[in-house]
């Protein structure tokens, strides 16, 4: 154990403290629980414990998290028959152990000797069995106190909390990585089976609705823009339908916020990167950048985005093209802060942004497809383009009115050629 912490005792709420930051800071499960471990044995004066969580089937305790024990497996386990269940699921305070004590809440036939063990504190959501706190020796050799096993009591809560939760996103992504391996499994489907997965990605909150499924299709339109193959492309179609994946693991509520986020809020949001890089790199894709793309689309040019602060020179173009269609997007749609903006002003918005944010080729290739959009509008039909199977797809969403002049997408992109050709000098020769 650290010294990090060298009061000789506390009180509940100043282990709490404490606990908090360890419980809400991190998202690796492991860690949580060594760190909120170190906490509890201070404050307690134990010399060893470990974190259990329950597992139903097969029923058992398994070990997070030990600290103290000079011998360890990399899980102890205690399997449970129906009795130790029963008395774990009944008892709710802190409960002394001893030799006779022991077997009433756990089994001998584990991988780990309960004489190890002095104190059981169980950890219950909503008295449902979560898992178990469990204290060896203190130092001295003395007994757990009944102030001391009240305080437990108090802090086992939150601990409890932090172990379903995390038990509960495990469970969500492993659920939503399985249902991706099986439309992987589709390969002459992908697109129709992605984009089918994409909109349950948008089902989750009405300000998400169809995001993904025009994020693939503007990032696919900006490749056709910038000439790149039809793998290339179909990938680009693929990443911007995924690019959002983590997103089921955050509360819904967050999503209809109309303020803005708390710290923890925005961590949680930003954190969807994170989970859904770990999602789809379990799956086998037929195309190399996905994982990146869904980890990095929110990173910027000059570093100042989430969650590695890379660089424009840092990350794929694949990651700079859904950038620029992910941003793109959320600028014409409605969000509970503030309403959508028109597409002259999100064309505005999106060339000012380049270099600085966003890639300058890649802002470029999107007022190239706007452009011909606005083209298409005031340019006749032609009958023989239809027969010969010319016809041009519109770029927008058909929602999405393009009332944008060709003149005015040329002053932008002017414009924008203008500030990254500042300073420059040309000479002929």
């Amino acid at each position: 154990m650290t010294n990090s912490l060298t009061r000789p005792s506390l009180d509940a709420s100043q282990i709490l403290a404490d606990l908090g930051l360890v419980l809400a800071g991190e998202r690796d499960l492991h860690h949580t629980a060594m760190a909120a471990l170190e906490i509890v044995l201070l404050a307690a004066h134990a010399k060893s414990g470990a974190l259990f969580r329950f597992q139903e089937r097969p029923p058992m305790l398994a070990s997070v998290a030990a600290l103290g024990f000079p011998l360890f497996p990399q899980t102890a386990v205690f399997p449970l028959l129906p009795k130790h269940i029963h008395a774990l699921s009944q008892v709710n305070i802190p409960q002394k152990l001893c030799r006779e004590r022991c077997d009433i809440f756990l089994s001998s036939t584990g991988n780990i000797s309960t004489v190890w063990f002095k104190c059981l504190v169980p950890l219950k959501v909503r008295g449902k069995l979560i898992g178990a706190l469990m204290l060896g020796e203190r130092e001295g050799g003395s007994e757990y106190p009944p102030e001391l096993l009240r305080q437990m009591g108090e802090v086992a809560p939150f601990i409890a909390l932090a172990i379903h939760n995390h038990q509960l996103m495990m469970t969500l992504q492993e659920r939503t990585a399985e249902n991706l391996r099986l439309v992987a499994s589709a390969h002459g489907f992908w697109d129709n089976a992605l984009e089918a997965f994409a909109a349950t990605i948008d089902a989750k909150d009405v300000y998400m609705h169809g995001h993904s499924l025009r994020v693939g299709r503007y990032a696919a339109g900006i490749a056709e823009a910038l000439s790149m193959g039809l793998n290339e492309i179909n990938e680009l179609r693929a990443a911007g339908y995924l690019h959002d994946i983590g997103k089921v693991n955050v509360d819904k509520r967050l999503f209809s916020k109309a303020t803005a986020l708390e710290p923890t809020e925005f961590r949680e949001m930003s954190d969807h990167t994170v989970v859904g890089h770990q999602i789809v790199s379990t799956v086998q894709f037929p195309w190399p950048n996905i994982p990146e793309v869904v980890r990095s689309h929110h990173e910027r040019a000059d570093g100042s985005g989430y969650p590695d602060h890379l660089g424009n020179d840092e990350v794929s173009m694949p990651v700079k093209i859904v950038a620029v269609a992910d941003t793109f997007d959320a600028m014409l749609s409605e969000r509970p802060y503030r309403k959508r903006l028109s597409l002259g002003e999100v064309a505005a918005q999106i060339s000012w942004l380049a270099p600085a944010k966003l890639d300058a080729d890649v802002v470029q290739a999107l007022l190239i497809q706007l452009r011909r959009d606005a083209v298409g509008l005031i340019t006749p039909p032609r009958p023989w383009a239809a027969a010969e199977g010319k016809s041009r797809k519109p770029f927008l969403d058909p929602e999405i009115a393009c009332n944008i002049a060709p003149t005015d997408i040329d002053l932008l992109a002017s414009e924008m050629n203008r500030r990254l050709n500042r300073g420059r000098t040309f000479s002929h020769t």
